[in-house]
Parts: structure tokens; C-alpha cells; sequence
């Protein structure tokens, strides 16, 4: 239930592209944004918007658009124009799902449709723009941070420990309604004596537990279902740990939570209390067992207590709302939304993938004289027909249900793995390509151990051979071997962790910085085709197809594997032409943006070469380190 990304520090670099929103009412954002444009040849007006740096400086490419905004910093790189999300995901007309574009001299023709040309009008104004949602930037002024020191070395700390106190006082209440009790027993709803007195003390020490940390008002807005009306509450937007306090007011209903919560001290106490569902991420059949149980408890007729879900899966700044996950909806039935505020002047609760990390948030909210949460409960949401056995459909109309009451748009942002990734055409792609990540990482390693050659050796095990951590730290100049192995992650390693060295070969080219989309298109072709005897003959097979994907765009391989397949149409067994895949990369409309953004990376991402003078991480160039002698 409270899985958000991992907390990290923030970063001058940002996803290079906005995400398209769901919802064609939502309001483009304003207030101090300049934009003055200029065309981008052949592509249609939703395409035609924010360019980076990395691409306003190339040859040959014009921006469609520069930013001005004030609390923008300099370093901080444009976001792209919304992309095209996908087709068939339950939003639009569905009926072009099963169309396969051709794309001839950089022109879109459908199969079985005539071209068209819609008023560019129309799709921008579509084309509203939305907020990164993994990103949460707290902007403090001087009196709120000397308040915050004031109150957050007096305050804070009394509260936390009070705080953790009840936290353990509820410990023994909890455990006491399945302490001795037959694991039969515990497959059923809880009644009898140990249910009244174990509910309504948890209950009440968690809400003293809050209010010690400075939860004094729970509004509450609208009225809750009950069980009968609506066995499953889905909540949204899922900004923060302290989300859970929205179980007082839904009266303590059942949640869904990993298994290995329950060897944690307390929560595990608390999960059992709870009954929870609990899934697995290293269990296959666990999936099936939850849908199984989601199912079970959902048509019970109001014998189990309503469950509670959060759909989006992880933490978000709550300005605009995630993919919805099916999980949730697979019953389907009657569902009741259930939105969560926190009408405060400072947001001092979110705690997303890029933003103050677990204690900075515990010390900042417990350092606020008051904070305010805000529950409101929406009619409850009646499924259609095609809704009931589409858990998709019925996901992605009810996040556009919930994202209209609250006023942000819906995306398709969803974390992947351990990366927030979004949908473009019909992929999905990184927010922020780990590529650009490799850069920083061997900018940093390259200046503590003095190594990353500026010319790079013949590959040591052949054109397709395979690099472990030693090979990978001698063939980039590294001095320590360990300083490789954060490296590592970041191509993809079979059993025994080594990595194809074709993946190194081309993200360095890419890292330098010096070439255009054009030449590493190329040059990836040439690196991961199989070829029959003559270069003309060459074939990008899936394989390489799908590996390129997933190092340069964070593309998963199930994405690549179903876009290759309509690529290749009836030919999938003889593979992509060079030909075919720079059509593909450099003119498709919605991916040739894609691939020339992030084909250019930042300064602050790029490996400098010989003879020039070294820079730090923004790009200003640094001084040589001054001898004894000076």
C-alpha cells in the first residue's frame, strides 16, 4: 500500500518531456510561461512545443518553443510538449487500436483509413500540458525556515517520541484479536469480545497517534457507503505516508500490503489485526491468489468489511493523478472514490521520488503548529457492463472521475521497476533516461579516480562478447574496480553479472555528446544487427531491437517485443532494415522527438574529451587543484 519510489535528492536535470493529460477540461498551465514558437517540419502542432538545451543547440534542428518561467532555475532544462498516449488504453476512439501506421518519407498513412489532417487548433488546445508528478520541490522563506528551526528543535521532537509511544502502546491491543486463535479462524471476518475492545482501542490510539503529530482536524466531506453499496474505496492522490490516517474515518476497512511487512515490529502486528491481503513480489502465484481474495471478499454481501485500495501504487505531489492499476476494479463491482487533501499552507506531507526524504518530512510536518487533512467521499460508481469485465477500462475511467473533482489531469504515469516511466505512442518510456544517470555517475567516477578514457580500446571480447566489472573498469580507465560496480546497474547483466558490450560500446558514443540522432541510429543498427554476408542484407532482429529500447529510451522489453511485431508486420522473422528502424527512430511522429531528446543529453551528462579542461557536474569548467607550492 506505501510503496512510493525511491526518496533521492533532487536533481538540476528533469524529464524531457511534460505528460500528456487524460482529460481534455484540464486547463494548460500559466502564470509567467513566455512561449513563442516556431515550426518543427513535418510534425503535426501536438508535437510542436518545449525543446531542451541539448536540442536547440544541435545542427540542423529548430525549437519549437523556449521557457520562461520564474521559478524555473536556469539549469533546468525545458519539459517537451505532451506526446500521443496510447491507443486502446480506454480514453478516445479505440477503433484505431488495430490500425498499423506506415510511414513512408516521414509521412503517417493507416491502413483501411484516409489521411486526414484535424485542425491543429483543436489538438493543442487538447495538448494541455501537465506537471511532472514525481517531482515535489518545498520552497522555504527565511521566516518559515527560522520557524521551522525554532519549532522543529522544541516541537518536533516531543512529538515524534510521544508519537512513537502510542505507536507501541497499540502494539499488545492489536495482537490481542489474534493471539491463540486457530488459522481457520483467521481466514474469517473478526467478531465477538476480542473484536469490539482490539477495534475501537487501535482506533483510538491511532488517532491520538496523529493528533500527537500534529493531525488535530480530520474533515470530512460527503458520506461513506456502506459495505453492501460499495464492498471496495479507492483513494487518490497517494502523496504521502501519513495516508493511512484516512482509515479513521473509512472505520479501520482492510488494506492490501507486501508480506514482508509482516516480520516489521508493529505493522506486522497491525496487518494481522487488519486481516490484510498480502501479496508477494517474489511468489508468482501470489498475484492470483490476491485477485482470488479481492474477488472473494468484494461479492461477499457485506459479511467482510470494505477493502481499501490506493490504485496509483506509489507516491506522488498530488498535482496530477497515476495510472490507475487494475487490481482494484477486477471485481467488478461497485467502487466508491475517496479523495484526500491537505488544505495547509505549506506542504510539508509529500513525500515523492524526487523530494525531501522520510525524516526531512517527518521533522517538517511534526514542526507545523497544525495540520489538516481533508476526506471526501464520491458517489459511489456504478460499473458498466463492458466496465465490469474490462478492469482497465473501469480503472481509467474512474481515475478520470476522481481527477476531474480534484482539478489536475490524469496520466499514465506509473512506476516501472524502480523507475517512473510514462506513455508515448505505444511505449512506455523513462521519465528521466537512466542513460543521462550513467552520465553523472561517470562524470563523478572519473574525477575521483582520474580514469574514462577519452579514445576507448577495441572491444575486449569481440563485437558481441561480454564485459564483466573487471573488463568494464580497465576498458574505461578506471583505477578501482569497485568504483565500476554502481556502473553495472545500469545495463542489463545475465546470471553471472556480466554486461554485452555493444550496450557500453553505444551509451558512451551517445554520453559523448558529438554525435547527432542520425549517426547513433546508425551506429546501433550496425551494432546489434545479424548479418547474412553483405552489409545491405544487415537485420535488426527483435533482440537488439528491444535492447536498444531499453537502454536509450528505459522502454521495458514487453513494449519493445509488441512494437517490433507491428513494425515488422508480416516479415517479423527477417528483421528491421536500416532503413525501416531510421524511419522509425528519426521521422515517426511520435517517436523521432522521443529518440532526438534523448539522444542529446544535458552538459551535465556528457563525458568530456581529451584536451579540453575538465567541468564539474552543471557544466562550469573547473580549475586545476593548486600545488604545496602555490
Amino acid at each position: 500500500m506505501l510503496e512510493p519510489g525511491p526518496s533521492l535528492s533532487l536533481s538540476p536535470s528533469f524529464p524531457p518531456f511534460s505528460i500528456r493529460p487524460l482529460q481534455s477540461e484540464s486547463p494548460s498551465p500559466s502564470g509567467g510561461v513566455a512561449v513563442t514558437t516556431a515550426p518543427w517540419p513535418r510534425l503535426p502542432a501536438r508535437l510542436a512545443s518545449w525543446l531542451p538545451p541539448a536540442v536547440v543547440r544541435c545542427q540542423g534542428v529548430r525549437p519549437a518553443a523556449r521557457l520562461s518561467h520564474p521559478s524555473i532555475p536556469p539549469s533546468f532544462p525545458p519539459i517537451l510538449s505532451s506526446l500521443p498516449r496510447a491507443p486502446g488504453s480506454g480514453r478516445g476512439d479505440s477503433s484505431q487500436a488495430g490500425r498499423r501506421a506506415i510511414w513512408k518519407g516521414g509521412t503517417a498513412m493507416e491502413e483501411g483509413a484516409s489521411s486526414r489532417a484535424a485542425p491543429e487548433e483543436e489538438e493543442a488546445a487538447a495538448a494541455a500540458a501537465a506537471p511532472n508528478p514525481f517531482v515535489h520541490e518545498l520552497q522555504l522563506t527565511r521566516l518559515q525556515k527560522v520557524k521551522f528551526y525554532v519549532l522543529g528543535a522544541v516541537l518536533a521532537p516531543i512529538r515524534v517520541a510521544l508519537a512513537f509511544v502510542v505507536l507501541f502502546l497499540i502494539w499488545p491491543f492489536a495482537l490481542l484479536q489474534v493471539v491463540g486463535l486457530p488459522e481457520e479462524t483467521l481466514q474469517e471476518p473478526f467478531s465477538g469480545w476480542r473484536n469490539t475492545v482490539s477495534h475501537g482501542s487501535v482506533y483510538f490510539l491511532s488517532r491520538l497517534m496523529f493528533f500527537l503529530l500534529g493531525f488535530m482536524r480530520i474533515r470530512v466531506r460527503g458520506q461513506r457507503a456502506s459495505r453492501l453499496e460499495a464492498p471496495i474505496l479507492v483513494a487518490a492522490p497517494h502523496s504521502t505516508f501519513f495516508d493511512p490516517i484516512i482509515l479513521l474515518p473509512c472505520d479501520l476497512p482492510k488494506v492490501v500490503s507486501r508480506t514482508e511487512n509482516l516480520h516489521v515490529p508493529v505493522i506486522g502486528a497491525l496487518l494481522r489485526f487488519n486481516q490484510a491481503i498480502l501479496v508477494s513480489r517474489h511468489d508468482p502465484a501470489s498475484r492470483k491468489k490476491v485477485v482470488e481474495e479481492v474477488k472473494k471478499r468484494a461479492t461477499s454481501q457485506g459479511k467482510w468489511p470494505q477493502v481499501l485500495f490506493f490504485p496509483e501504487g506509489t507516491c506522488s505531489n498530488k498535482k496530477a493523478l497515476l495510472k490507475f492499476k487494475p487490481g482494484a476494479f477486477i471485481s467488478g463491482v461497485p467502487i466508491q472514490p475517496v479523495l484526500i487533501r491537505y488544505p495547509n499552507s505549506l506542504d510539508s506531507t509529500t513525500w515523492a521520488w524526487r523530494g525531501p526524504g522520510v525524516l526531512k518530512v517527518i521533522w517538517l510536518t511534526a514542526s507545523q503548529p497544525c495540520t489538516t487533512v481533508e476526506v471526501e467521499f464520491l458517489p459511489v460508481y456504478q460499473p458498466s457492463a463492458e466496465e465490469a469485465v474490462n478492469p482497465t477500462l473501469y480503472a481509467n475511467n474512474v481515475q478520470k472521475v476522481m481527477a476531474k473533482a480534484l482539478g489536475i489531469p490524469a496520466t499514465d504515469c506509473e512506476f516501472v521497476g524502480n523507475l517512473p516511466v510514462t506513455v508515448v505512442g505505444r511505449l512506455r518510456v523513462a521519465l528521466e533516461p537512466r542513460i543521462w544517470e550513467l552520465g553523472k555517475a561517470l562524470r563523478k567516477a572519473r574525477c575521483l579516480t582520474g580514469g574514462v578514457k577519452g579514445h576507448l580500446d577495441s572491444l575486449p571480447a569481440g563485437a558481441s562478447g561480454q564485459l564483466g566489472p573487471k573488463e568494464l573498469a580497465h576498458w574505461l580507465g578506471l583505477a578501482c574496480p569497485e568504483d565500476v560496480e554502481g556502473l553495472c546497474t545500469y545495463f542489463q547483466q545475465d546470471a553471472d553479472g556480466n554486461m554485452d558490450s555493444r550496450e557500453v560500446a553505444l551509451a558512451l558514443e551517445t554520453l559523448e555528446g558529438e554525435h547527432n540522432p542520425q549517426e547513433l541510429t546508425f551506429r546501433a543498427f550496425k551494432l546489434f544487427t545479424e548479418t547474412d554476408g553483405e552489409a545491405e542484407n544487415s537485420r535488426l532482429c527483435q533482440d537488439g531491437f528491444c535492447a536498444i529500447l531499453r537502454l536509450l529510451l528505459g522502454t521495458p522489453g514487453a513494449d519493445g517485443a509488441e512494437l517490433y511485431s507491428r513494425l515488422c508486420g508480416d516479415h517479423s522473422q527477417d528483421g528491421l532494415t536500416l532503413d525501416e528502424f531510421q524511419d522509425f527512430s528519426l521521422r515517426h511522429p511520435d517517436y523521432a522527438r522521443l529518440f532526438s531528446t534523448y539522444l542529446r543529453p544535458p552538459v551535465a551528462c556528457t563525458l568530456s574529451k581529451p584536451g579540453l579542461p575538465p567541468t564539474y557536474a552543471n557544466g562550469v569548467p573547473a580549475s586545476p587543484p593548486k600545488s604545496k607550492a602555490d
